[in-house]
């Protein structure tokens, strides 16, 4: 007897079509930097669907060549006109910039996805780690917030730990990459590596805070200062991942603490995180939970001096967990160290995933 496919079933395989065979005019501002060079590179490894393509920037970087996918494409600057047509605009070109642009972008249809700091905290504007709060994507007015890179894999990791357990308090110390400070921190870290002798008679220019009063060398060094102070002690990077964990996870009485530190490591930032849960656990509960948790791999034995370093998370599209300890004087009290690619997960990837749950949830 044939087997005719249910109502359903075509339903499924309709919309699985169309969102492969739906093609999307993609802007890109900030393609030359750090993030958004990762930005190319995903759109094209994760084959989103780019109808047509352009690269936006200053008026001092416009006419330059760009390659893309086995092409050579011209840059152009960036103008409020140039987002005409535009369905989705990839924003890593600085606050100031997306400041000025991307409302404009917005205004004129394109669907903006902004990966600096300017809108985080905005109450109309959603905060989205996919993995985390996907649901509130469907509440944009046309710009979505990236949330910072170490806030990312923080919230990625403990999202599902938290709908199984509770959470009421996080604190976390960060050991943050150089590649977070953009291309320039990258190289300086290099050239101060090359002049190892020395030590802290190198020049330094860029860290902790290019617009900060004093640099400190980062190689040879860790800096516990990542952006300027606050009034309140806390640096800027400290008080985002605080206000950005608890819009993300909506938990807006959750306790959060935060030290950033930048460490001499290219890419990928680590993080040490202890967290307190409502309910009693088992380190091996959390392992099951976190065995499934999407976009996160667990490695985590001791026997095998298993666990998470940034030299092998860089490149890598997962978060990486490991170190579950129980707290040795609290019952609900882990430990947690957590390891991921800060330019991919942290900014780029999260990006390009933000655009994909869009299409798939039909909201592009």
């Amino acid at each position: 007897m044939l087997q005719y496919p249910t109502l359903s079933a075509l339903c499924i395989a309709f919309k699985e079509r169309w969102i492969m065979v739906k093609q999307l005019t993609v802007a890109v501002v900030g393609a030359t930097g750090a993030v958004g060079t990762k930005m190319m590179e995903k759109l094209i490894e994760r084959k989103f669907p780019i109808g047509h393509i352009k690269f936006l920037a200053s008026a001092r970087s416009a006419g330059k060549p760009i390659e893309f996918n086995g092409q050579t494409y011209t840059i152009e600057e960036a103008t409020p006109e140039s987002f005409e047509g535009v369905n989705v605009a990839l924003f890593s070109a600085g606050g100031s910039v997306s400041a000025a642009l991307a409302p404009e972008a917005a205004k004129r249809g394109a669907v903006v996805i902004d990966n600096t700091s300017h809108f985080r905290m905005d109450p109309n504007v959603p905060l989205v780690v996919p993995e985390v709060n996907r649901h509130a994507l469907k509440n944009h007015n046309g710009i979505i917030a990236n949330p910072n890179c170490s806030t990312i894999q923080m919230v990625a990791a403990l999202q599902p730990i938290r709908e199984k357990f509770g959470l009421t308090k996080v604190v976390v110390s960060t050991y943050q990459a150089v590649s977070g400070s953009g291309i320039a921190a990258i190289e300086e870290l290099k050239a101060q590596s090359a002049q190892w002798e020395k030590g802290k008679d190198v020049e330094a220019n860029i860290l902790p805070a290019k617009a900060d009063k004093k640099h400190y060398p980062i190689a040879r060094n860790v800096i516990p200062q990542i952006d300027k102070f606050t009034d309140n002690g806390f640096t800027y990077e400290e008080m985002k991942m605080i206000n950005e964990t608890k819009k993300i996870m909506e938990l807006p009485e959750l306790n959060v603490a935060a030290t950033c530190v930048r460490v001499p490591v290219v890419s990928g930032h680590s993080e040490s995180v202890y967290i307190e849960l409502e309910k009693e656990a088992t380190v091996e509960q959390l392992f099951d939970v976190l065995r499934n948790a999407p976009g996160i791999v667990l490695q985590d034995d001791i026997q095998t001096q298993t666990y998470p370093m940034p030299i092998y998370a860089e490149g890598e599209d997962a978060t990486f967990v490991g170190r579950i300890r129980r707290d040795l004087d609290n019952a609900k009290g882990f430990h947690l160290w957590i390891v991921s690619d800060n330019l991919l997960k942290g900014a780029a990837l999260n990006s390009i995933q933000i655009a994909e749950a869009m299409l798939e949830d039909n909201l592009l």
